[in-house]
């Protein structure tokens, strides 16, 4: 070989040409599994057991000729069995337990949605690799609904569950203290302990006013007296000690200014109050994370989305995977002691960060 010449291992390009092949048909069956969710195939084959396209299609009250050829494309990708002899399909146990609304949060096929949603935007995103500038929030059109989705799921099956006996919060809740949610979305989380805990006092802070409604609307429907959202921009917060507990759930990476906001959160507290941070699960180096294996997963939505809003917004586009070492390191600048990190039974891809205001 001459000096200079790159040599070419055409296994190693033989080997890569079947990952591209996986990577392909895994996309296509992301769509699908987005569209088996959404329209409740995926629920409705679990309950029904073995059954042709009509009986499928009428048990979900869809139309057969769309399900008959979602069946066969998911048939091809392995996720739904067929016999030709009944010409049947079956969901299998095993694949409804990751993909039905009844696993809770092992339903992979609700993050599966982020695919189909984030696709949508991709010229966008591509004019933002040229400019810096970012994609806004706006152009998520249904970004809320699937944010309201992916959070109810993890708030039904954790919130009380776990995450009030993470911060040892119980007790001081039922006797009655002053909780904020910064970044609330659609307010889930916020309900959930208002109804849980009727002599503490609940408020939700999110820039989406789609979110403060749907937040307000089921408020209204629970009949709680407790609880109330406002829209604001939580880098401006301006809440001085008004707070015994505040949390955020996937929000901080998100924002333009996410020193800002930990800043605000800290002066939000009263002292010896305490701060929940739940933030993707990474560490803050791209190296750090080549175990990790929703890694590339987190990098995509990131790359689509946070660092894309937080950038739109002259921020500075930390994205999903900042990590461990930054988030502590944030933490502590912004005031915030004691901190904790902690695993969830029930969330395993984010970290719960627990600290207090001296």
């Amino acid at each position: 070989m001459a000096d200079g010449e790159v040599s070419y291992d055409r296994a190693k390009a033989r080997g890569f040409m079947g990952d591209m092949l996986s990577v392909m048909n895994g996309g296509a069956m992301a769509l699908m599994c987005s569209v088996g969710h959404r329209t409740r195939l995926f629920d409705v084959m679990a309950d029904v057991g073995a059954a042709n396209s009509v009986d499928i299609a009428s048990a979900a009250n869809l139309a057969e000729r769309p399900v008959r050829e979602w069946l066969a494309s998911v048939t091809m990708g392995g996720i739904v069995e067929h016999d030709p002899e009944t010409d049947t399909y079956c969901l299998p146990p095993e694949h409804s337990g990751l993909l039905t609304r009844a696993a809770g949060t092992l339903n992979m096929a609700n993050a599966l949605q982020f695919i189909a949603q984030l696709g949508a935007v991709e010229d966008e995103v591509v004019d933002s690799f040229a400019t810096g500038a970012g994609v806004p929030y706006s152009s998520y059109k249904s970004f809320q609904r699937l944010m309201a989705d992916v959070s109810t799921q993890r708030f039904d099956t954790g919130l009380l569950q776990f995450t009030i006996p993470l911060i040892d919060a119980d007790d001081a809740l039922r006797a009655g203290i002053d909780m904020a949610d910064i970044g609330c979305g659609s307010g889930h989380a916020i309900n959930l302990l208002a109804a849980e805990y009727p002599d503490s006092r609940f408020v939700g802070f999110d820039i989406s006013e789609e979110g403060i409604d749907r937040a307000r609307t089921q408020a209204a429907e629970m009949d709680l007296s407790n609880a109330s959202f406002e829209v604001r921009d939580v880098a401006a917060l301006d809440e001085p000690a008004r707070f015994d507990l505040v949390t955020t759930f996937d929000a901080i990476h998100d924002q333009a200014l996410p020193d800002a906001v930990l800043d605000g959160i800290h002066a939000a507290l009263r002292p010896g109050g305490s701060y929940l941070c739940v933030e993707p699960q990474a560490e803050s180096h791209v190296h750090g994370n080549h175990d990790r294996s929703h890694a590339p997963f987190l990098y995509m939505v990131s790359t689509m989305h946070c660092m894309q809003v937080s950038l739109a917004a002259d921020g500075e586009g930390v994205g999903a995977a900042w990590g461990r070492e930054m988030i502590q390191n944030r933490l502590a600048k912004a005031g915030f002691v004691d901190t904790e990190l902690h695993a969830s039974p029930v969330d395993r891809t984010n970290d719960y960060y627990l600290s207090a205001r001296a």
